[in-house]
């Protein structure tokens, strides 16, 4: 059970998440962290804990381990199928590491390693390499381009890292890797569309009743009923088993009397965003949803007005430039939210950019800005983390509901 920890998404050629790494905040250099039992008792007591399909779901977990901790034993508790070992340092000349590895692939891990110099295929350890990451802001493209072949015949899949904006992302793709880390998918792409097309505009009315300090249940029955598909879609985010496990929900009106004005007013944003970008990688629409949460838990723990639900609606709405492909100002003035809402997505509150640097801090794993931001905001830094954890489970149950909907893009180019 992990209770300080981040995640890093590793995509695949479509867009779409092959697994995450995981970065251990008591591990050295992010790896992974060795506790005795009593702190280990202690975390489980005191902070929201994790459990690798918590933070993972179905998808793989990449788990970096140092060298003397790969050769004094791997915790018994890991699954073969669905965990990446992944050694990030690797002395030269060191047989007893060579037969860690053995041992590991022995019980069935895939071994990654972590190797910007692109390793010698002499290298002893080279024939049990599974996956091999490169961080191409480091690398010469040449070399990657020329070493590649002798990968790819060994059957060693590639994962480019630091991959940080949509060229980069062709760049490596076209020169064969196989799965792509960084933050590029949360990037605007540069595109010819500047305005939203008609076909959205349900969507951008929806968004506003969102944000609106009054609910006006009426003109919202109004702009669902337009279109079928968006009320099919709302009633199945109600009733998620995240949020409602009790009741099951058969009408707009129905939903309210039962969960209320600004849990409503949540899905019905939650919905827009989701149709708004559904040409999007899903784990775009994922991190706003964890961001969403995460920002809804500081509003309520810094004791702000819930209704709108200002905190969450920022969140949610935090990566719009990425989902459409523009600008933020240009993306603001074509949607109907309020002035404080505009104001927070343009970096104009001080109370919702500490949350802002927060939520980065936990997605990169810079623990120092987490500390940082904890004083500013005077949470217990390791409550943070407990509230960020809360934030990714539930940001996980609703793109459950969310990728059922959603068919899968396939990339043409």
């Amino acid at each position: 059970m992990f209770a300080f920890i981040a995640r890093q998404p590793i995509l695949d050629r479509e867009k779409d998440v092959f697994g995450y790494e995981l970065l251990f905040r008591d591990g050295k250099s992010g790896a992974y962290p060795s506790h005795d039992a009593d702190k280990a008792r202690y975390i489980a007591e005191h902070f929201h804990t994790l459990g690798l399909d918590d933070i993972c779901g179905e998808k793989t977990s990449f788990i970096n381990f140092q060298s003397e901790t790969l050769i004094s034993g791997l915790p018994t508790a890991l699954n073969p199928e669905t965990v990446v070992i992944e050694l990030s340092d690797y002395p030269m000349q060191q047989t007893a590491l060579v037969d860690a590895c053995k041992h590991v692939k022995q019980l069935g891990f895939k071994l990654a390693i972590d190797d910007p110099g692109m390793i010698s295929g002499q290298h002893s350890i080279f024939p049990l390499i599974d996956i091999l990451k490169v961080d191409v802001t480091k690398a010469n493209y040449n070399i990657i381009e020329k070493n590649i072949p002798r990968f790819l015949a060994s059957h060693i899949q590639l994962v480019a890292e630091n991959v940080d904006n949509h060229d980069d992302f062709v760049v490596c793709r076209d020169l064969g890797f196989d799965f792509f880390q960084g933050y590029f998918f949360a990037t605007p792409e540069k595109k010819v569309q500047r305005q939203l097309p008609a076909s959205k505009m349900n969507l951008v009315d929806l968004m506003g009743e969102s944000a609106s300090s009054q609910f006006n249940l009426d003109r919202i029955n109004q702009i669902v009923e337009r279109d079928a598909a968006l009320s099919f879609l709302l009633l199945k985010f109600i009733n998620n088993p995240t949020v409602n496990k009790r009741y099951k929900i058969t009408s707009l009106r129905h939903a309210l009397n039962y969960m209320g004005e600004v849990e409503i007013k949540k899905f019905i944003a939650l919905l827009s965003l989701a149709n708004l970008g559904d040409d999007k990688p899903l784990e775009l629409l994922h991190m706003s949803l964890v961001r969403a949460k995460f920002y809804d838990l500081l509003a309520q723990e810094r004791g702000l007005n819930s209704d709108p639900p200002i905190g969450f609606l920022i969140g949610l709405f935090s990566l719009l430039d990425a989902l459409l492909d523009q600008e933020m100002p240009d993306v603001l003035r074509q949607l109907p939210l309020t002035d404080e809402v505009n104001d927070a997505l343009l970096g104009k509150s001080a109370e919702f950019n500490h949350y802002s640097k927060l939520v980065r801090a936990f997605e990169s794993a810079l623990w120092m800005n987490v500390i940082r931001e904890s004083r500013e905001l005077n949470i217990d830094q390791k409550y943070l983390h407990s509230l960020y954890n809360q934030a990714i489970v539930w940001g996980n149950g609703i793109r459950q509901t969310i990728s059922n909907y959603f068919p899968k893009k396939v990339v043409t180019k």
